[in-house]
């Protein structure tokens, strides 16, 4: 396993995350090792319009699919 040092962290960032670790009732370190794991696999942005910009073949128009999306909005 590599580890990291980050320096500088502000003092309320650090005080929040420890909050956060306590109320999790896990260690600050197995907080932040979950966080940054979920931090890591969660695709950016620019990944994600990339993967859509590679994908060929929908039929579905703007119109079909804005309704589609408000539809299933509606239901929540």
């Amino acid at each position: 396993m590599t580890n990291v040092l980050i320096r500088d962290l502000p003092e309320e960032v650090h005080r929040k995350l420890t909050e956060q670790a306590r109320s999790a009732s896990v260690s600050l370190q197995h907080y932040l090792t979950t966080e940054l794991t979920r931090l890591a696999q969660t695709p950016t942005l620019d990944e994600v319009i990339d993967r859509i910009k590679r994908m060929s073949g929908g039929t579905v128009g703007f119109e079909q699919a804005v309704a589609d999306l408000e539809e299933v909005r509606g239901e929540r």
